[in-house]
């Protein structure tokens, strides 16, 4: 045992050859070190113009703050295809390891910075360096065949353990790329100026579930998984969405009609039952609404399909809003009616180039003179009633200027001295 051990550190650690590898391996380091501190600003400084995508953003910065491994990769591919035809494996067998061991660290360093979990973040640098430790020492052989090994058959399929993790990881990694890149074409999409907002929408999700579907119908025959053998799971699916996942499905298919006729786009001001606010986000399953106090409200799609909405902005953003007011008897119609069209005319958010403002004597009332108001504005998702409450503040300074008065209601009330009658039929006093 001692003299096997012996021969191997002479062959492979004392030889020449591990200090010529070694110089090697020192020489890329530090030839590596400095083409990364020269080009990682130049390359980062430029990646930081793209705007409007900060998935690929943050898909390039992560590539781009590694480049020292990246060359350093790189170098020893460039060494190791060198030294190939022209040396023996138990020349070389350090720059392999340093190549391949590198070559994990970069890989691993940019996806736990990719990834934004910091859960899934760990677990995949875990797993990854689990696997990397298991192949360096030469147990990856032994532990693929025991993998292998303990499976079970059902039907004409043998689904081994080997199976089972491989299309997982396959899957998740597949479906987690096409999620990437789904939301990179997705901005590009949303970035366009000649489609609609929801057009926009429903062409990112068309492509974000196509992406999906290839990536898991990819992940499955990549492992070797026939997938006709899926058709008794799909009628599975087939029965939970009859018993279990109507509203799910309804929401879904709601949702696709939703961006289809384009009733409804982000944001749009939209009234729904009691709720009054703006669009902020379609979604496969719900609509997303924020109102004005800044709750926000995520309506299943369904409800957009079947109940009443009052969409403000569908075909136009102006939007006619009724002041009422009362003035006293004494005060002349004519001239409240000239200071009220004045005043509003002159609130900023009054639209005054699409329709002027309009006053009309409605009422003589109990107590005043009615008056209605009406005026126009062009961005209903600020708010009714901040601006109904501007007008009429405006209203009552323009009115005291004026010396018009607002009056508030009168009663009055008759009060009579009851009669008493004698027994005799006389009246007493």
């Amino acid at each position: 045992m001692i003299e096997e051990l012996e021969a191997w550190l002479r062959t492979f650690v004392l030889s020449e050859w591990t200090l010529y590898q070694l110089g090697i391996i020192a020489v890329g380091f530090a030839l590596s070190s400095f083409l990364a501190s020269r080009t990682e600003p130049v390359f980062e400084a430029r990646a930081r113009r793209i705007k409007g995508n900060p998935d690929l953003l943050r898909v390039i910065i992560a590539f781009m703050r590694r480049l020292r491994w990246l060359y350093l990769v790189l170098w020893l591919w460039i060494a190791h295809a060198a030294l190939a035809p022209r040396t023996w494996p138990s020349q070389r067998w350090l720059l392999a390891t340093a190549l391949t061991l590198v070559a994990a660290w970069f890989a691993v360093a940019v996806l736990t910075k990719i990834i934004r979990n910091p859960t899934l973040s760990r677990l995949v640098a875990i797993v990854s360096w689990t696997y990397v430790a298991v192949y360096a020492i030469g147990l990856d052989g032994p532990l693929i065949s025991a993998m292998d090994g303990a499976a079970i058959t059902l039907g004409a399929m043998r689904l081994s353990l080997l199976v089972i993790v491989k299309a997982i990881v396959l899957a998740v990694a597949l479906v987690w790329l096409a999620v990437l890149f789904g939301n990179v074409l997705g901005h590009w999409v949303q970035r366009s100026s000649d489609l609609s907002p929801s057009f926009k929408v429903l062409i990112t999700k068309l492509i974000k579930i196509s992406l999906i579907v290839v990536a898991g119908a990819v992940a499955l025959s990549a492992t070797g998984i026939d997938l006709t053998a899926l058709t008794v799971f799909s009628g599975a699916v087939g029965v939970g969405v009859g018993f279990g996942l109507q509203k799910v499905v309804s929401n879904f298919i709601s949702g696709i009609i939703i961006l289809l006729d384009k009733s409804i786009k982000p944001g749009d001001t939209i009234t729904l039952g009691d709720t009054f606010g703006s669009i902020r986000d379609l979604r496969s399953r719900f609509v997303s609404v924020i109102t004005r106090d800044g709750k926000e409200y995520l309506i299943p799609n369904e409800d957009f399909i079947s109940q009443q909405v009052v969409n403000w902005s569908f075909s136009s953003d102006y939007v006619r809003i009724d002041v009422d007011f009362g003035t006293s008897y004494d005060s002349d119609p004519h001239e409240v009616v000239r200071i009220a069209i004045e005043t509003a005319s002159a609130v900023p958010r009054v639209a005054n180039n699409y329709k002027p403002p309009v006053c009309w004597l409605t009422a003589f009332g109990a107590s005043s003179l009615d008056f209605r108001l009406r005026f126009w504005i062009s961005d209903p998702a600020n708010g009714l009633t901040n601006i109904r409450g501007e007008v009429l503040l405006a209203l009552w300074d323009a009115f005291k200027a004026s010396g018009i008065d607002i009056p508030f209601p009168h009663r009055e009330i008759i009060m009579k001295t009851p009669v008493e009658f004698r027994r005799d039929g006389g009246r007493e006093k």
